[in-house]
């Protein structure tokens, strides 16, 4: 569009806003302002012409109530004006600019300004630029908008909604009113606002709570915006942390900062549950000190009022700060009711000099449950040589997985005894443990008068044992909750058909594939595939003789199916450079 269109698209757009503005019943108030002079321009508006009669919009209809008054003036907002006293580039409503602004603006960055738009109707700002006039010329338009949404704001009937409420301050002459009102609802006549004066406390601690304390809530001091420490970051509860930030200090006023010094990690009293009385103190269990070659000693209990608070010594031109705050660890133990009993602190303790400036530190808090004893794992995360592999099903689909409670009877197979008895070993499973390649069978003595179909259920269970497992979790440390992750058992059955015979289970055989995963330098073992042979051998229906031997056996076989490592190599950087938006200005 070159500028000779330019005119016959704004009258297009005049003949626009007349029409919706004569349908609705409104007229817009233009103006132009000029370089010099600003003067509302009248603009007569044509109706339409149509064959059907006008018919009144919904939401210019009469209607009973008092219609939402506008809280804010439209006409004097403006959103982009973010320079004071000076004209930003394409913000048509800024005060500050003049004409020879509006002849370098391409366009309006903002060309409507409106109220809430909760409302049915509401007052809308338009801004426009004429280029045709000499000079050029910023048209505003203030008309009235008509929301189409039948979900809108109609009739009002709650004055203090369409702002913030300013909050009553207590004087010299409202506290004795305030003293004398009655508990429980205090209402306030000037804004018709009810607000709760004894608001019920809560009996327990939740998950994210802060700790509270004595005083205000328990402070874990950790990086936010950058990597320095910011100390009134609150404590929640049930949510471990572990942190590292750093501190600038000088080593001269070491020991006035607070942050440094022991006291101010273990003098802060929690509360048992928000709101009460009842205060749990803060007990160190342990204090280490580190010196400046780096080795460790630790403190014992007679010796902590010693290094309670931080010094300043001096190796000849070198000031060392001593007994600094450099690991802090809290230990909470809760109930299950959301109470805090007891809370244990691990200090590290070092000297400072002006080396090790600034100071890194590192703080860390968990949660222990009383009575509650720890899950073992069979590695964190990859699996450990030795220990048993981690197993169990899912009853029904979108569960999470059920394990037994007997680590080592998750995944089981037959346990070879001195005596080969099948019957006698019943039940007695070994586990299988992760890198430990396993074989084991025994013997099964069957008589003549047994049918085919209940020796094999039987050989079968003898085979898997009670439970056998459908997953198998790919880390020591794989949550039951997140099936996804967990590897499927692939169940496959071999039978060999033979005319007039009895299929029987004989071996069953498992297979696990597992790889290194991770970093080269402390790789992780994952299994990625388990699948379980079940091999049938066929046997004649009839038999000379009056028993029948069969051995039947069982296997695990590892498998290491890791890839080479291949080195990569980073991509060339490309430069993505972007000049301004106005760095030609005003020259174009």
């Amino acid at each position: 569009m070159g500028p000779r269109a330019l005119p016959r698209f704004l009258l297009v757009l005049l003949d626009c806003w007349a029409s919706v503005s004569a349908q609705a019943g409104t007229t817009p108030v233009v103006t132009t302002e000029g370089l010099n002079s600003t003067k509302p321009v009248p603009t007569t508006l044509r109706p339409v012409l149509s064959s059907k009669p006008p018919e009144i919009p919904r939401a210019s209809r009469p209607f009973f109530g008092p219609r939402p008054a506008p809280v804010t003036d439209v006409a004097a907002l403006c959103v982009c004006d973010l320079s004071p006293a000076q004209c930003d580039v394409n913000c048509c409503c800024d005060p500050d600019c003049s004409s020879v602004d509006f002849s370098v603006f391409s366009a309006c960055s903002i060309p409507v300004v409106t109220g809430d738009s909760h409302f049915c109707s509401q007052k809308a700002a338009v801004y426009s630029l004429n280029f045709t006039a000499d000079p050029p010329q910023r048209v505003f338009k203030l008309v009235d908008q008509i929301n189409p949404s039948i979900f809108c704001v109609h009739i009002i009937n709650y004055k203090p909604a369409l702002s913030f409420i300013n909050p009553e301050v207590t004087d010299e002459s409202s506290f004795d009113k305030l003293m004398k009102a009655p508990d429980g609802f205090s209402l306030n006549a000037g804004s018709d606002v009810s607000t709760r004066l004894d608001a019920p406390q809560t009996a327990k601690y939740e998950y994210g709570v802060h700790l509270q304390t004595s005083d205000s809530f328990l402070r874990f001091p950790s990086p936010l915006t950058s990597s320095l420490c910011t100390d009134n970051n609150p404590a929640a509860f049930l949510v471990n942390q572990a942190v590292k930030c750093t501190r600038r200090i000088n080593l001269e006023h070491c020991e006035e900062m607070e942050t440094l010094s022991m006291a101010y990690y273990s003098s802060p009293k929690i509360l048992r549950v928000p709101g009460s009385g009842i205060e749990v103190p803060i007990t160190v269990q342990s204090i280490i000190i580190r010196s400046l070659n780096k080795t460790l000693t630790r403190l014992e209990d007679t010796e902590i009022l010693r290094v309670s608070k931080q010094g300043v010594l001096e190796a000849g031109h070198i000031k060392i700060c001593t007994n600094v705050v450099l690991e802090v660890t809290y230990s909470l133990t809760y109930t299950d009711a959301g109470e805090v009993i007891k809370a244990d602190l691990f200090l590290l303790l070092g000297a400072v000099s002006s080396a090790m400036v600034p100071l890194q530190q590192k703080f860390e808090i968990y949660f222990i449950q009383q009575n509650a004893k720890p899950v073992p794992l069979s590695g964190n995360p990859g699996y450990v040589v030795g220990l048993p592999l981690v197993a169990g099903f899912q009853p029904q689909k979108g569960s999470g997985i059920i394990q037994t409670t007997n680590r080592y009877g998750q995944l089981t197979l037959l346990r070879s005894t001195t005596e080969q008895d099948c019957l006698a070993v019943e039940g007695i499973r070994a586990p299988v443990l992760f890198g430990y390649n396993m074989q084991s069978g025994c013997k099964l003595r069957l008589t003549k008068a047994l049918t085919c179909r209940l020796v094999a259920q039987k050989m079968k269970s003898l085979l898997k044992g009670q439970g056998f497992p459908d997953y198998v979790a790919p880390f020591g440390n794989s949550q039951a909750q997140d099936v996804l992750d967990w590897v499927p058992v692939y169940f496959i059955t071999q039978t060999s058909h033979v005319k007039d015979s009895c299929q029987l289970p004989v071996a069953l055989m498992v297979e696990v594939k597992w790889t290194k995963y991770g970093s080269l330098l402390n790789p992780q073992a994952k299994i990625v595939n388990v699948t379980a042979n079940l091999i049938s051998s066929s046997f004649p229906e009839t038999n000379s003789g009056n028993e029948r031997t069969i051995l039947i056996s069982t296997a695990v076989t590892f498998v290491d199916v890791s890839a080479p490592a291949e080195a990569g190599f980073r991509a060339r950087p490309t430069i993505n450079a972007r000049l301004p938006f106005n760095f030609f200005f005003p020259f174009v």
